[in-house]
């Protein structure tokens, strides 16, 4: 795993730790970070090793979790002394692979297998919806190879046979046409919960400056 720093404020009390998605890196959420504020991004989960010395000497940590970053989330935290205020999901589950709770089996298997250029840029564009929100993502697209990402979607899917271990969420935002994670999918991992739905798609452009700007 990679956890980079970004927009360190100067002895801020206050941290975003911000666990992306598959493929990601730290270019899609650049321009929607806040200024002055410290914040941390974690990606590539070919490894789930996890420095948590990095975030331990703030005071307040804001967890934000997006897509198979709420699995990572929830493995790498569960247990660790770390002050963290608010923990918010959003698009995904503990269950990246699963028939009921994640995104289905055959459909995660057809993926890995199929993966080209061809086929990521098909999965972009479901990801974002609509075609000028898709144009907008390529044009800061993560600065990743596919072979990367083919690694890191394969290590998902062998990780994911055991499940994540229990970690508390203060909040889970469900995007109602979410294409990858589908609403029904998450409405089930996450019955009894604190559960807001949003007219959005799996990235959630529009929801970013409200995720990363508000400190609980």
């Amino acid at each position: 795993m990679i956890i980079k720093k970004l927009n360190s404020a100067k002895a801020s009390p206050e941290l975003l730790l911000f666990f992306a998605g598959w493929g990601m890196d730290e270019c899609p959420f650049l321009e929607y970070l806040p200024a002055g504020r410290d914040c941390m991004i974690c990606y590539d989960y070919r490894s789930l090793s996890f420095d948590a010395s990095l975030p331990a000497s703030y005071r307040r940590i804001r967890v934000v979790a997006w897509s198979m970053g709420v699995w990572a989330a929830s493995r790498v935290l569960s247990g660790r002394n770390l002050p963290v205020s608010e923990s918010i999901a959003v698009n995904g589950t503990p269950w990246p692979v699963d028939d009921e709770k994640g995104i289905a089996t055959a459909i995660f298997r057809g993926t890995l297998a199929g993966l080209d250029e061809t086929a990521l840029q098909k999965f972009r564009r479901r990801m974002c919806g609509s075609k000028e929100a898709w144009e907008h993502f390529l044009k800061h697209a993560p600065q990743r190879t596919l072979e990367d990402l083919r690694e890191e979607l394969d290590r998902i899917g062998r990780s994911s046979r055991t499940p994540a271990p229990a970690f508390e969420w203060d909040r889970i935002y469900i995007g109602l046409r979410d294409r990858i994670f589908l609403p029904a999918s998450q409405q089930r991992a996450w019955e009894g919960k604190n559960v807001t739905k949003v007219d959005c798609d799996h990235y959630p452009s529009t929801l970013w400056p409200e995720l990363f700007n508000t400190y609980g």
